[in-house]
Formats: structure tokens, sequence, C-alpha cells
């Protein structure tokens, strides 16, 4: 059982931006709410379908944002790094989850139930501004990523979708090697594309000395190269 006074550091550093704008009860109320869940690598977070209840902080680890297509075939449509809050859209448009969330690799996250979070919007108007402006960043990058996906070579998306896992989760020590090891399947459902078109395409940036793989390890060789295909598909 953690302690109040460790939980109340985790929320004030973890939650830094909302906990800033809220007065000493709406703090009270959030410590009270707040609950610290682990998850195992692979672990399912919230499925399509399920009721939205709560707002989620990624505290530790990596989570993915996912929709199930056609044919059972998964779209990653968002990662997740920490400190990033997540799980709320689907409340505030009173409608079901349209997309599930998983654990990338082992992950701690921390909750606070919508409910609790509708009643400190509605007298705080600082937090509702900060509400609007997360969903309007979202909005625009995810108006951006469709254009990327269906407008891109498949050369653009997956050096595309490298350049993500990088601004995202950076590198291991040797500045280069991704500090996220992915299979070649989730690659693909990350830069729609085959699985097999994925692999083609790591090869190819492999020969051209942009990459190096090592099983689920990615060394970027050539970064601003990488970017540039990224950035002209």
């Amino acid at each position: 059982m953690i302690k109040k006074s460790t939980l109340e550091q985790v929320i004030s550093e973890d939650l830094a931006e909302i906990w800033a704008l809220l007065d000493q009860e709406e703090k009270r109320r959030v410590l009270d709410n707040f609950v610290i869940h682990n998850f195992k690598k692979n672990q399912i977070i919230y499925a399509e379908g399920e009721k939205p209840e709560f707002i989620w902080c990624l505290i530790k680890g990596k989570v993915k944002l996912f929709k199930d297509g056609i044919g059972g075939r998964q779209q990653i449509l968002r990662l997740y790094r920490p400190i990033q809050y997540f799980g709320y859209r689907a409340f505030f448009a009173n409608e079901l989850y349209v997309s599930s969330a998983a654990a990338f690799e082992a992950s701690t996250l921390g909750t606070i139930p919508m409910q609790i979070v509708e009643e400190l919007i509605d007298q705080n108007k600082q937090l509702a501004w900060f509400f609007i402006r997360e969903l309007s960043k979202h909005l625009g990058g995810s108006d951006t990523r469709i254009v990327n996906l269906t407008q891109k070579h498949i050369r653009g998306r997956l050096a595309e979708a490298l350049t993500v896992l990088i601004d995202n989760y950076g590198f291991e020590d040797d500045e280069q090697t991704l500090k996220i090891y992915m299979a070649r399947e989730d690659l693909a459902n990350l830069s729609n594309m085959t699985t097999s078109n994925a692999i083609r395409t790591l090869s190819s940036f492999v020969q051209e000395r942009i990459i190096t793989v090592d099983g689920r390890r990615i060394k970027i060789i050539n970064e601003s190269q990488l970017r540039k295909i990224s950035r002209f598909g």
C-alpha cells in the first residue's frame, strides 16, 4: 500500500500540468481518488466498446492506442510515453471507446474517475481550457497522420514511424539504438502496411546504411536521411 505522502509526490510530479491548475481542495479530491495500476507486457488497459470511466496517466513504461481492422489486422493509432494522459475523449463525447489501449511493456499507470474530472471542470475554467487544448492538439495531429498514412509511399510511412519512435522514446546510451523494441508486425501496424512490406523496407534502409537491425533492436545510423525520407515520402 503506497503512503499518502508518496502518492501525493507521484501525482504532483506526474500530473504536474493538471496539478498546477488546482486549489488545495481540488488537489485533495484528486489525491483521494487517484489509483495506481500495474500492467504486464501486452496486457489490455481498456478495450474498444467499453464504457470510459477514467482518465489514464502513463507514469512508467510504454502504451499503444490501436484499433482492429479488416481481417483482424491491427492499426496503431498513437503511442504514449511518460507523462501523457489518455482515455478521456470518449467520455467527453458521451460514447463508448472506439479504440483499445495496451501496454507495450510492463507499465505503471494512474487513474482518476472521469466523474471527478467532470466535477472539477465544472468549477475550474483553467482545467476546462487545459482539456480543450489537449483535445485540439490531438485532433490536429490525427488529421496530419491520416494524410501521411494515405498519401506517403511505403518508404515514407516506415521512415515516419521510425521518427515517431525517436521523438517519443529516444535512444539508448549509445545515442543510436531506439529505446523501444518493436516486432515487425507492430512496425507494420504503425506504418499502415503489411508485415512483409515492412520487412522489405527495413532491409532496404539497412542496405542504404540508414539503419542497422539486430532482432528487434534498431540502430539509427543516418537520422537526417531518415527524416528526409519521412518528410518527402
